[in-house]
C-alpha cells in the first residue's frame, strides 16, 4: 500500500471527514531504514493522521482547516526515539535484555526494570545479586522457549519465545488479535459536549484541551507527547513507587508532570480533582490495574461525563493473553517479525526492527484516535472509550506489506533533525516533530521535566 493509501485507510477507521484527507502532504518513499518491513510507510501514516486529526478537532473549534506535511525520513528518524542528555546517549537495554538461546529456540528476556529482571533470574534459578550474562545464558539452555515464556506470564514476568509468522498464527492469541479493529472508538455514556472555546487564526488546534497521562513505556507517553505537540496541556501523572526509564527525557516534553499515589486517600482526592477538568484520560497500564482503583472507563465516565478514555494494552482485550504484561520488543519477537527479518538477511539469525515501531505507531494512534473521538464528542456529546494494543498495531504494519531489499537500505542521518533545549534531565538534544503544520507548527511550548517537578492541579 501506498503511504497516502494507509494514511486513508486510517482516516475511514476513525470515522472523520474525507474532505480533510486533500490537506494532507506525503512525500518520501520505502526503504528509509534497514528492514524488510514498512517502517517508513508506518512512521509516516500514523504522524500525519495524528496531526490531521488534530487539525480536524481544530477545524471543528472554528479554524480553518490548515495543510499538513510529512516527509517518510523524518517520521522514521523521529520514531526511532533517539535522544541524548548532556552529549551522552543512554542505553536503552539492561545487560540481561534481549534474545538467549533455549533448549529448543530463542526465548526474549525484557529485563529494564529491576524487579523484572531479578525475576526472570531467579526463575532460571539463579542468584540476581551474583549472576552474569553468562551463567543467564547457560541457565536458559536447560529451558523449552514456550515453557519458559508461560512460566514468565504466570509469574507475572516480561518474556517470550521466538516464533515465525506461522507459529504465531496458529495460536489462540494470533486469532483473537486478527479479529480486532487496529482501533476501536465506543461510546459508552451520555453528556453534553464538553466545553472548548472557540480557536482563532493563530491559536495551535489542541489547545485547552486537558489530556490526563497515565503511562509510562513507550507508546503512552508517544501519544502525550503528539497531543503536545499539537497544544494541548498534558498532565503527566506517575506514581512515587514505580520506575521510570531514561526516555522519559524525551517523552516529557510539552508535558507537565505530578506525582499521585492513587493507593492514598489524598492521591485518589487529587485525581478526582485532575479528572473533574480533563479532557482525555489516557491509560497504559496492564489490564485491570486502573479498573482495580476505580480509573476505568465506565468509572471515568461517571465521574467526569463526556471524557474521552484511551485504555493501551499488550495483546488486546480478547484472547488467553489479553491479560499479560508486554513490550514491543517482546511482541516483535512472539508474533514472528524478528524470525521474518532474519529470513529476509539470508542468515536466519532473529533480528529485532530498526526501531521500536510498534510503540511509536501504536502512540500516534492513540492521539488520531483520541482526537476523533473528541471530534464526535464535541458535535455529538457522549462518553467516549478508545482502545488500542501494540498486537493489533503488529497485525496492522505486517499487513502493510514487505519492501523488497528494504535491509540493504542505509539509516537515514537524524543529524538535520535534531533540536537542543534545556530540560529537568540535562541539556537534551532529540528529534524535533516530523509533522510540519502550514500555519501552527508542531512543538513543545515547555521542556521536559522530572517526575513530580508539577503540583497535581491544571
Amino acid at each position: 500500500m501506498s503511504p497516502a493509501a494507509v494514511l486513508d485507510s486510517l482516516w475511514e477507521r476513525a470515522g472523520l471527514p474525507g474532505a480533510a484527507l486533500a490537506f494532507a502532504r506525503l512525500t518520501g518513499s520505502e526503504p528509509v531504514f534497514p528492514s524488510s518491513f514498512c517502517v517508513g510507510t508506518a512512521a509516516q501514516a500514523t504522524i500525519a493522521a495524528a496531526a490531521l486529526a488534530a487539525c480536524e478537532l481544530g477545524h471543528q473549534r472554528g479554524a480553518p482547516r490548515q495543510r499538513v506535511g510529512v516527509a517518510m525520513e523524518h517520521a522514521a528518524v523521529e520514531c526511532t526515539g533517539w535522544f541524548a542528555i548532556d552529549g551522552r546517549t543512554p542505553d536503552p537495554w539492561d545487560k540481561f535484555s534481549g534474545l538467549y538461546r533455549s533448549a529448543d529456540g530463542w526465548v526474549r528476556i525484557h529485563a529494564n526494570f529491576a524487579h523484572h529482571r531479578d525475576g526472570a533470574l531467579r526463575l532460571l534459578g539463579l542468584n540476581p545479586a551474583t549472576a552474569t550474562r553468562a551463567d543467564a545464558e547457560a541457565a536458559m539452555l536447560r529451558w523449552n522457549a514456550v515453557d519458559f515464556e508461560s512460566a514468565a506470564a504466570e509469574a507475572g514476568l516480561v518474556a517470550t519465545a521466538l516464533r515465525s509468522f506461522q507459529q504465531w498464527d496458529a495460536t489462540p492469541q494470533a486469532l483473537a488479535v486478527a479479529q480486532q479493529p487496529l482501533f476501536s472508538i465506543d461510546r459508552i455514556g451520555d453528556a453534553p459536549p464538553l466545553a472548548l472555546q472557540p480557536l482563532s487564526l493563530e491559536q495551535r488546534p489542541l489547545e485547552g484541551v486537558r489530556v490526563l497521562e497515565l503511562t509510562r513505556i513507550l507508546a503512552g507517553p508517544v501519544a502525550g507527547r503528539a497531543l503536545a505537540s499539537h497544544g494541548s496541556d498534558v498532565m503527566l501523572v506517575n506514581s512515587p513507587q514505580l520506575p521510570n526509564i531514561a526516555a522519559i527525557a524525551d517523552t516529557s516534553r510539552g508535558k507537565r508532570s505530578t506525582h499521585i499515589d492513587l493507593h492514598e486517600a489524598a492521591g485518589r482526592s487529587a485525581m478526582d480533582r485532575l479528572v473533574q477538568g480533563a479532557h482525555v484520560f489516557v491509560q497504559g497500564y496492564r489490564p485491570g490495574g486502573l479498573e482495580a482503583l476505580g480509573y476505568g472507563a465506565p468509572a471515568l465516565a461517571q465521574r467526569r461525563p463526556g471524557i474521552v478514555c484511551v485504555s493501551l494494552s499488550a495483546y488486546g482485550n480478547a484472547g488467553p493473553w489479553a491479560g499479560r504484561r508486554g513490550f514491543d520488543s517482546l511482541l516483535q519477537t512472539a508474533m514472528g517479525f524478528n524470525h521474518a527479518e532474519g529470513q529476509a538477511a539470508g542468515d536466519g539469525k532473529p533480528r529485532p526492527m530498526p526501531m521500536q515501531i510498534l510503540d511509536e505507531a501504536t502512540g500516534f494512534l492513540m492521539a488520531l484516535a483520541a482526537c476523533a473521538a473528541l471530534w464526535r464528542q464535541q458535535r455529538e456529546g457522549g462518553s467516549w472509550h478508545v482502545q488500542l494494543s501494540l498486537a493489533q498495531t503488529a497485525h496492522w504494519l505486517r499487513g502493510l506489506g514487505r519492501v523488497e531489499g528494504g535491509l540493504s537500505a542505509r539509516p537515514t542521518s537524524r543529524a538535520p533533525y535534531l533540536e537542543t533545549s534545556a530540560s529537568g534531565f540535562g541539556e537534551l538534544t532529540a528529534i524535533r516533530p516530523s509533522a510540519q503544520l502550514e500555519r501552527t507548527p508542531a512543538r513543545y511550548s515547555s521542556p521536559s521535566v522530572q517526575p513530580g517537578h508539577s503540583p497535581p492541579h491544571w
